[in-house]
């Protein structure tokens, strides 16, 4: 939206001219959703707590949890609402990239708002039914997927892309549709399985935001993708400032989602997020690194397959209880030192995700 005064600004003063740098607006996006953040945070959390909107916990998870209860949750939104208003505002409107990305994220938010609003305020414990859940899921997914597939301008936009290798690239054909829809709802339900202690699905989310839009940036030019030996995607550099955006929204949630947390972001926030990462990263051709970059949401979610495989074929459990975050609390592990300690693995798989943009 920005870029349509961009043009008359630029008559007036030719310095105008850097709001059209890709870099530049990159930026405002990240100062802009963080303002957002900042101003409308305490707000919605003041709003949370008068109405009563707070979390439930677990009688069977760990002890120090019962002081969490009460907790304002369904703060995702508060991120979602900065997102969408900062990539509005600085990205270019015209292009696909943007929109699908958006518009995914959104849906899900929308989803995860339902689910939110059955739990909390209509007093559902289970909230919306896992089949709905997925059903609706896979209706955005595919929906995106097929949308991308038949919209490729030029083959490398649908391409399976190994990394570490420079001439390894498959062509799935209508295959790309499927594993496009395993990535995003795969992403989407590994971040909210992560979502909870505090900070702890937050923080990994900003670092991996932040390297899809390297990504993207590199991917979008053609002299740094000729380079380094990754596919071109001409107008996939936009995808910067909806990455930027998503770094500025998480890192301003997570300055009221610090440990001890102010509010929760809840499903509203968990299951867009996740689906925004696989969105980006099957739009930039990042699968596997997007896998690599989100170990920690792949562990979470491997224990919880495990654990529930074990108990269903054994009725024994592997974990002291899953996901696995709980099973270090459960240990005696405190809060802050698994968090902390998973940032810190975040940030290793990050940059050996970055570090195949050399390895090939």
């Amino acid at each position: 939206m920005l870029l349509l005064f961009v043009d008359f600004l630029t008559n007036l003063d030719s310095g105008f001219r850097v709001l059209h740098y890709l870099t530049f607006r990159a930026i405002l996006g990240v100062l802009t959703a963080l303002t957002i953040s900042f101003l409308i945070g305490p707000v919605m959390i003041r709003k949370l707590t008068r109405n009563k909107i707070g979390q439930s916990v677990r009688e069977d998870g760990p002890q120090s949890h019962f002081s969490k209860s009460g907790t304002p949750t369904m703060g995702g939104a508060m991120i979602l609402f900065a997102v969408a208003i900062s990539t509005l505002l600085c990205a270019d409107l015209t292009n696909r990239y943007i929109w699908v990305a958006l518009l995914v994220t959104l849906a899900h938010g929308v989803i995860g708002f339902i689910d939110d609003y059955k739990k909390v305020l209509l007093g559902n414990s289970d909230g919306l039914s896992a089949r709905a859940k997925l059903f609706w899921q896979s209706v955005v997914a595919l929906s995106a997927a097929n949308y991308l597939f038949y919209s490729a301008q030029i083959p490398a936009e649908t391409l399976y892309i190994v990394p570490f290798f420079k001439t390894i690239s498959l062509n799935f054909g209508w295959g790309y549709v499927l594993l496009t829809y395993f990535v995003i709802v795969g992403s989407s339900n590994a971040v909210n399985l992560t979502d909870g202690l505090d900070g702890l699905a937050i923080m990994p989310t900003v670092m991996i935001a932040a390297a899809l839009a390297i990504f993207a940036y590199l991917s979008g030019h053609s002299n740094f993708a000729q380079y380094l030996a990754i596919p071109h995607l001409p107008k996939s550099g936009e995808l910067v400032v909806f990455c930027a955006a998503l770094v500025g929204s998480g890192l301003g949630f997570l300055w009221f989602n610090a440990y001890p947390a102010m509010v929760f972001m809840g499903d509203v926030g968990a299951l867009a997020l996740g689906a925004a990462l696989g969105t980006v990263a099957v739009m930039v051709r990042q699968e596997i690194v997007l896998v690599i970059m989100g170990g920690i949401f792949v562990m979470e979610t491997i224990s919880v397959i495990i654990q529930v495989a074990s108990y269903k074929t054994r009725k024994k459990r592997v974990f002291l209880m899953a996901p696995i975050h709980h099973h270090y609390e459960l240990k005696g592990w405190p809060e802050p030192r698994i968090i902390v300690r998973f940032w810190i693995i975040s940030v290793i798989l990050v940059l050996i995700g970055l570090a195949t943009l050399k390895l090939r």
